[in-house]
């Protein structure tokens, strides 16, 4: 069955940087269009960045663009997400997700990322 294992999440300062990874198994990764996907307390879900299959085509939202970047490595089934500049509103829950803006694809369990002096 389809997997998604997060990692990488912290409580991190603002400014600071981290990287989030997500292991993916149980269907062809490098098949996939996948994102990465937030969700703040009491907020809804916020779609942060995709990557084409090919890596070349990629997508931002407004407000992480120029500070977050995202990459996989499909010999690996591994998708990443390195974040610099953090800022607090930057604080969620991120998930990886199967699928492009507005999927309903699978995600995994999320990793907390939590910006804060």
């Amino acid at each position: 069955q389809v997997q998604l294992v997060e990692s990488g999440g912290a409580l991190v300062q603002p400014g600071g940087s981290l990287r989030l990874s997500c292991a993916a198994s149980g269907f062809t990764f490098s098949s996939r269009v996948m994102s990465w996907v937030r969700q703040a307390p009491g907020k809804g879900l916020e779609w942060v960045s995709v990557i084409y299959t090919n890596s070349d085509n990629t997508w931002y939202a407004d407000s992480v663009k120029g500070r977050f970047t995202i990459s996989r490595d499909n010999a690996k089934s591994t998708l990443y997400l390195q974040m610099n500049s953090l800022k607090p509103e930057d604080t969620a829950v991120y998930y990886c997700k199967q699928g492009g803006r507005g999927s309903t694809g699978q995600r995994g369990q999320g990793t907390q990322v939590t910006v804060s002096s």
